[in-house]
């Protein structure tokens, strides 16, 4: 059948989540738990579950959070803290497999646009089946979009000079070809952050050797990769669901104190981070210069190295580290601007990726085409003037997933509001307090300024002054926040209608 040039005629759901990653699993398992009688679809646009966790495939993947808070609250998490990116595939598909998540999951289905209509209150979403081209159509009454925050397709890489020159093999690590055999070559890595944390080590283990080349230097947290008290309560037979709730439990409280600590004196903080990398590395290991930053702890996120691997393989000379800024290509690697030639058989760029928000969707509210920048955020999830959606955002300084969850009780709630109010559209709008608010980016520059964020703050939402109209990266205030939000206060307009914080009695 071909309606309005697509193949079939219109899916209907109450929701749609959009990707089938950390974020869209997660929330699809509250979904069923809190909201038994919605209908969803969950459309992916991969051939498979995992998002960030497929893309990657670059030696040594792994997390950079431990997964007793990377993982959910409700499937406890049985491995080492810091996980590779295989386990953390087979825990999502547990996870999928154990809550009958596969069978709503439509897989290959590339969304090319998004549509809501405040004469029907329904989104229209527009894809493009992989496997044989076909234009579907999908309508629901609420998008969630849980596609992160990153273009997969195409990752950040800087405009060096003289790449053309280059014969050896350039490589972003996001496009890293798993089958690439690096066996005795000389490899240099162009980056200082957490991926470049991942591949060094693991490069190192067969490779002639590695070189890093950092523009500017990261924080590194060197620890065992292991949980003493969790290990500790399977010792004496704690079941499992306790041993994650417990160890999760104390991980946040150890992290709100480190953060503390950090904001009190981020110098001290930097002391113990050195001692950690020489309990790894040995009492000699030279911290100057090469692993100095040059801005205060968590400014940027901290890159963990489980064992201190990246350590250990630089003071075994597996490793050699220059800090310095690329002149340009040659034919045998790259010349920095101090005039050194770095050799390399292959070259890796961990230069970052691109922001990409709502996935580079065009979007429209009653044929207006949305312009991000031009709304304003409610708590980085919703948006002015754009209704029955919600975007989740984790958090740069915690676990992503801790957000993930916060938000889906949140999401859950508010259909359920809607519900009891029989209402079929609900959005953000000012209060009268916020009607002089001043308005700026997303994110303040000294608070976090990692590259990507930098780069694409213009295609960001912008925040206001009351903490209500930002995404404040705290889960250890947000954990409080989130659950006592009032769906009936006057942010909130149920069918373009504002109401009274007077709960409502459902008929």
């Amino acid at each position: 059948m071909e309606t309005r040039g697509y193949t079939t005629a219109a899916e209907h759901v109450d929701v749609i989540i959009v990707g089938a990653g950390i974020s869209g699993v997660g929330s699809a398992y509250r979904l069923q738990q809190d909201c038994p009688e919605k209908t969803y679809l969950v459309l992916e646009g991969k051939d498979t579950f995992g998002g960030t966790w497929e893309t990657h495939k670059y030696p040594g993947v792994r997390s950079d959070s431990d997964l007793y808070t990377f993982g959910y609250s409700f499937r406890p998490w049985l491995g080492n803290p810091i996980a590779s990116a295989e386990d953390i595939l087979a825990y999502m598909g547990t996870v999928i497999e154990e809550n009958g998540i596969g069978p709503r999951i439509r897989y290959g289905h590339w969304i090319t646009a998004c549509s809501f209509s405040r004469e029907t209150d329904l989104w229209t979403v527009e894809a493009t089946r992989k496997s044989d081209g076909a234009k579907l159509v999908f309508t629901c009454n609420f998008l969630w979009m849980c596609q992160g925050y990153y273009d997969h397709e195409t990752p950040h890489i800087p405009d060096w000079a003289g790449m053309a020159d280059y014969k050896g093999l350039f490589v972003h690590a996001q496009k890293w070809d798993p089958a690439t055999d690096y066996t005795g070559k000389r490899v240099l890595v162009i980056g200082s952050g957490a991926t470049a944390a991942t591949v060094v080590p693991a490069f190192a283990e067969k490779a002639a050797h590695v070189v890093m080349l950092q523009r500017s230097p990261t924080y590194f947290l060197c620890r065992p990769n292991q949980n003493d008290l969790a290990d500790r309560l399977r010792e004496i037979g704690m079941d499992e669901p306790t041993i994650h709730r417990v160890a999760r439990t104390q991980i946040l409280h150890d992290q709100l104190n480190f953060i503390n600590r950090c904001n009190a004196d981020s110098n001290e903080v930097f002391e113990e981070l050195k001692t950690n990398i020489r309990a790894f590395a040995g009492e000699d290991f030279p911290i100057e210069p090469h692993f100095v930053p040059k801005y205060k702890v968590w400014q940027q996120r901290i890159a963990f190295c489980p064992n201190g691997d990246l350590f250990q393989a630089a003071a075994a000379g597996k490793v050699s580290v220059v800090t310095d800024t690329i002149d340009r290509f040659t034919e045998k690697g790259v010349r920095t601007a101090s005039g050194e030639e770095i050799e390399a058989d292959i070259i890796v760029a961990c230069t970052g990726f691109n922001l990409l928000v709502m996935g580079g969707i065009p979007f429209t509210v009653d044929g207006k085409p949305i312009d991000w920048h031009e709304t304003v955020t409610y708590r980085g999830a919703m948006f002015t003037g754009v209704p029955n959606m919600v975007w989740v955002m984790g958090y740069f300084r915690a676990s992503w997933t801790l957000r993930v969850e916060m938000i889906s009780e949140f999401v859950c709630k508010l259909l359920n509001r809607m519900s009891e109010r029989k209402a079929t559209r609900v959005e953000v709008t000012y209060r009268p307090q916020d009607e002089s608010m001043a308005l700026a980016d997303w994110i303040e520059e000294d608070n976090f300024n990692p590259g990507y964020l930098m780069r694409g703050l213009k295609d960001l939402p912008r925040r206001g002054d009351q903490p209500e109209w930002r995404h404040n990266q705290d889960y250890w205030a947000e954990r409080h926040e989130l659950p006592n939000i009032d769906l009936d206060g006057p942010e909130f307009l149920y069918d373009g209608q504002r109401t009274n914080s007077e709960p409502l009695v459902a008929i």
